[in-house]
């Protein structure tokens, strides 16, 4: 049997930029060609896409991993890396995206709409981007960033013309599966229907769409039951209907307790975006009444009985049967007389205009903060980002990386902090430890490829010493037999 899922949190992880290419151009009669390594892929990012026949969250209730591919590595004569195909992720229309502390992302509403739900890494410049007046001959590439990795909640609010609101058992189901081609499951006990049901209606050559909200009690608007989860289907509803059941056997029940009962919830509950409270309060939607299982003779004299009291507050009033179809050509018909006069009342809404939110270039912001324990803090997009292009099994790459970081301020502004040499300086996930005897941010003399002169420091004794030190040691042994 087919499920319906209203609400799902789902693993979304964008593709890594590919990494860059270190290269040298080869070739006979050549023998400076040059730098050639090409740069890396940009990453996939996912893509959350409207459609409008996608109408449940099941497929992310057994699948919550979504995962785009990752960019290619970039390659010599200055080949670079494919890029990672965006994923599309298709969720149907009226889909809310939270993030993980609840804040709004985007409200997805109408065929088409798109959101990316997380970016993916930008590709690492290969050394042919890296060449300089400084560096004509690279040795190391920039690796690639990785893509976003977030957890977003998915809503579904369900878009419907009309939401039948009523008591659990109150004939609702019913009235769905009879008025459209629509299959809800209809039982006689209460709460048989725990998910909305959606059908479209044919009102002569004109249709409109009917959502079948799960029975409400009272205290429903403060969460009880599971009346939070129901209400939240009636926010973009055009017209909301009372569907009262006049057969009902349950002591101290009658239409107008069940409908005061539930219009007090309705005031109550207010809507969680403000999208949706601009379609007005729940209490001013406009209404209709439906005196349900009127082919039983009591509760058509029931009908008859608490008509008058309704018709004083305005609202049309249908009586109907499910059972004997009595009554439902004058409610379909009405329905859209007022699905009608809302639309032709509403402004004409203009098409969503993508918002575009350019990343700054030249921000330079950071900041450097004593961690407590001798040690100091670097935070910044740029640092951490370089940080995360650096591979650090390459001293060249490493120097790259302290001429940045020295030209961006944070070697001056360790010093106005008073840093001491061999201080742990933690910039992302990466700990090390400052020298600030090592020249940074001027002009360096080239060695070998990958190689840097200012980091190379070893305590190893070489051979030239090892032979002076033996020199030494028979000299002063020549003496001592002397």
């Amino acid at each position: 049997m087919p499920r319906f899922v209203d609400r799902v949190v789902i693993h979304a992880r964008a593709g890594s930029g590919g990494n860059g290419c270190a290269s040298v151009h080869r070739e006979k009669f050549k023998p400076l060609g040059g730098p050639d390594g090409g740069n890396g892929g940009r990453g996939g990012s996912i893509v959350l896409v409207v459609d409008p026949q996608v109408h449940t969250l099941l497929d992310f209730h057994f699948h919550p991993h979504v995962v785009a591919p990752s960019g290619k590595q970039g390659a010599g004569s200055n080949r670079d890396g494919a890029a990672g195909t965006d994923l599309e992720v298709k969720v149907p229309d009226g889909t809310v995206v939270l993030d993980e502390q609840g804040n709004l992302l985007a409200d997805l509403v109408g065929a088409g709409t798109r959101f990316e739900a997380a970016a993916g890494g930008r590709g690492g410049l290969g050394n042919a981007a890296l060449a300089s007046r400084a560096r004509k001959a690279p040795g190391f590439a920039l690796l690639g960033e990785k893509g976003d990795e977030r957890d977003l909640t998915l809503e579904l609010k369900t878009v419907a013309d009309v939401g039948l609101v009523g008591f659990p058992s109150a004939g609702k189901s019913s009235l769905v599966s009879t008025i459209s081609a629509a299959k809800p499951k209809v039982a006689d006990y209460p709460f048989t229907t725990l998910v909305p049901n959606l059908g479209v209606v044919s009102a002569g050559e004109n249709t409109f769409t009917v959502a079948d909200v799960p029975g409400l009690i009272p205290g429903a608007s403060e969460g009880r039951g599971l009346g939070l989860d129901f209400l939240r289907h009636l926010e973009r509803c055009a017209v909301l209907v009372h569907v009262v059941d006049c057969a009902t056997l349950e002591p101290g029940r009658d239409p107008i307790s069940d409908i005061d009962a539930l219009e007090a919830e309705l005031a109550a509950y207010q809507p969680s975006l403000q999208s949706d409270s601009a379609l007005g309060d729940l209490a001013e939607r406009p209404r209709a009444v439906v005196l349900n299982k009127i082919d039983i003779p009591d509760a058509k004299e029931l009908a008859e009985l608490v008509r008058p009291d309704l018709e004083e507050r305005g609202w049309p009033i249908f009586e109907i049967s499910t059972v004997s179809r009595e009554g439902l050509r004058p409610l379909i018909f009405g329905l859209w007389d007022m699905v009608a006069a809302y639309r032709a009342a509403q402004p004409v809404l203009e098409p969503r205009r993508p918002v575009i939110r350019p990343v700054p270039v030249n921000e330079t912001s950071f900041s450097v903060e004593p961690d407590g324990q001798g040690g100091f803090l670097v935070r910044g997009a740029r640092p951490e980002r370089w940080i995360a292009q650096t591979n650090f099994d390459n001293d060249e790459a490493v120097g790259y990386l302290a001429d940045r970081l020295a030209r961006l301020g944070v070697e001056d502004q360790l010093l106005k902090l008073g840093a001491e040499p061999g201080a742990e300086v933690t910039i992302g996930d990466m700990t090390f430890d400052w020298e600030p005897q090592t020249a940074a941010g001027v002009d360096v003399t080239p060695t070998g490829r990958g190689t840097d002169a200012r980091l190379e420091r070893s305590d190893r004794v070489g051979a030239a010493e090892r032979k002076a030190a033996r020199r030494e040691r028979r000299l002063s042994d020549d003496d001592m037999d002397r």
